[in-house]
């Protein structure tokens, strides 16, 4: 599924970020494929928020539809 599609609160891991300029700045924010991240919130019509540690990103969702994630599996 893509970011866009995820609910606020929800969990996720990163699969695949296919934009290289949006990936080097991910990384710059600690994000890159495979870390798992928290959608915050939602802003209707606008960015998605993300949460990893205590620090926060809005994707805005052109972008969030092209990046590739994964709901993270509450197994132990």
């Amino acid at each position: 599924m893509c970011l866009d599609q995820v609910k606020a609160g929800e969990e996720v891991v990163i699969k695949k970020i296919p934009d290289s300029m949006a990936k080097t700045q991910f990384i710059r924010f600690g994000i890159g494929e495979g870390s798992t991240v928290i959608c915050h919130s939602k802003i209707p019509f606008g960015p998605v928020v993300l949460r990893k540690n205590h620090q926060e990103i809005a994707i805005g969702r052109e972008l969030a539809r092209k990046i590739v994630v994964e709901r993270k599996s509450n197994g132990k």
